[in-house]
């Protein structure tokens, strides 16, 4: 087992309260619910993603004896406890949002119903999971907005938070809508389109750009795509134009060329230019180097001849808005509906549901956040992915959320659609009965 797989990638504090738990026989059910309290500055809208990776969490979770060992020379644990922790397996219920479901504030992604003690102990994994891959998405998709019908790959990797954060960033994207990733083991895993040519260092190696571009071109000719601003871009270009009926005698064809660098719609059009009136006008410009949807855009916008763009550090870090007001919050125990009161970060307390409206022109118009037990007129979003610890389905294919996710993104209203903040937010609100049943718990004591 892995690192990332073992129950133990949590917080502390989840096992000083399972101890609790296991102390004071709580064992009752729990319901907890994953959602965001507000979008970050920006954002109109979210895209759900990273619910195959919790279900593959829940289904392997469990406690090794190397981590119980750890546990007890640790100390602050009972040996009954430890024991009971050993055995402990998920058997609850899951309902979440598909993935690529378009989703807003206070809307729950992921219901948990369990007892306690297995709804609290996958809080923290869940939460860097669901975290991780819905912001990603949500960003990738503004791209997506951006440049439609452009290739676009995710070349972020080594500026992400870590290797999985990589892997899982190179996941979200393609179901947001990117071509594919330069990340190769997420083609392993996720089956994600990956795509590559070479770095300035294989240039720098040779003793020439030409000899650079030959070797390259031979060594692998299927995929032609020569990076050319190393040390002057358009010269370099004029370079592919006097090389490329070498490689044709030779059954290879220059497929694209990359810039990295410079004002890069200058260098675009130049080379355009140069291409075209040396005969290449099939030979594509991709261009990368600290690119975000906004300058993409704006390249697009001022004309610029680019036919795809390569996205990284700001696609996974998510530069502008790094994290999301996200959290994992008990909203029933023993059949009792809870609500938290805390200034700031009250709860919508029960278990809920999700009802979506749509506008006469098949546009999402608003949601309505509602009981489960309180049916509202809407098309329901959360649907049962698990039930006592087993799947209702066979995993849904990446290629399934993908289309889903440019579905609803066709489906967003233009102003929803917009990379400025929309001026009038999305519409969710709160149904009268839940409502009512916040307020019956505020005026209890506590």
């Amino acid at each position: 087992m892995s690192r990332g797989e073992s129950a133990l990638l949590t917080d502390l504090y989840q096992l000083t309260m399972l101890q609790a738990y296991f102390d004071e026989r709580m064992n009752a059910t729990a319901v907890f619910e994953f959602f965001v309290r507000a979008l970050p500055q920006g954002r109109n809208f979210l895209l759900a993603a990273g619910l195959e990776q919790v279900l593959c969490y829940l289904e392997q979770l469990r406690v090794t004896g190397a981590e119980l060992d750890w546990l007890r020379a640790r100390g602050g644990f009972s040996e009954p406890f430890l024991e009971a922790l050993g055995a402990l397996r998920f058997t609850g219920d899951v309902h979440a949002l598909p993935e690529g479901t378009a989703c807003f504030i206070d809307e729950p992604l992921v219901r948990i119903t369990a007892p306690i003690p297995q709804a609290q102990l996958v809080e923290s994994r869940l939460l860097s999971l669901m975290h991780l891959e819905t912001l990603i998405a949500s960003k990738a998709a503004r791209s997506v907005l951006a440049a439609p019908g452009k290739l676009l790959v995710d070349f972020g990797m080594r500026r992400a938070h870590g290797a999985e954060a990589g892997l899982l960033a190179a996941r979200a994207a393609y179901l947001a809508g990117f071509s594919g990733t330069a990340t190769v083991l997420a083609g392993i895993e996720f089956g994600v389109p990956v795509f590559g040519t070479m770095a300035h260092s294989y240039i720098e190696a040779h003793a020439d750009e030409v000899s650079a571009f030959r070797g390259f071109a031979r060594s692998a000719p299927a995929n032609v795509v020569l990076l050319i601003d190393t040390y002057d871009t358009e010269r370099a270009a004029r370079k592919v134009v006097r090389l490329a009926p070498e490689l044709a005698r030779e059954g290879i064809r220059v497929r694209g060329v990359r810039l990295d660098s410079g004002d890069l719609a200058a260098h675009a059009r130049a080379v355009r230019a140069i291409l075209d009136s040396g005969g290449l006008r099939e030979v594509t410009i991709f261009s990368s180097g600290n690119l975000d949807e906004l300058k993409v855009k704006q390249l697009l916008a001022s004309g610029a001849p680019i036919d795809g763009f390569g996205i990284g550090t700001s696609l996974d870090t998510s530069s502008d808005a790094p994290f999301l007001d996200c959290a994992y919050k008990l909203q029933e125990y023993a059949g009792t509906p809870r609500r938290k009161h805390s200034e700031g970060k009250a709860t919508w307390p029960g278990r809920k549901q999700v009802f979506r409206h749509y506008a006469p022109d098949g546009t999402l118009d608003h949601d309505v956040v509602a009981l489960e037990g309180d049916p509202q007129p809407g098309t329901p979003l959360l649907v049962p992915v698990m039930r006592a610890g087993k799947r209702v389905a066979a995993a849904e294919s990446l290629a399934s959320a993908r289309a889903r996710a440019a579905a609803e993104m066709a489906r967003l209203p233009a102003h929803l659609r917009l990379l400025a903040p929309a001026h009038k937010p999305y519409r969710v609100e709160i149904a009268p009965s839940l409502l009512e049943l916040a307020a019956e718990l505020d005026r209890m004591p506590h």
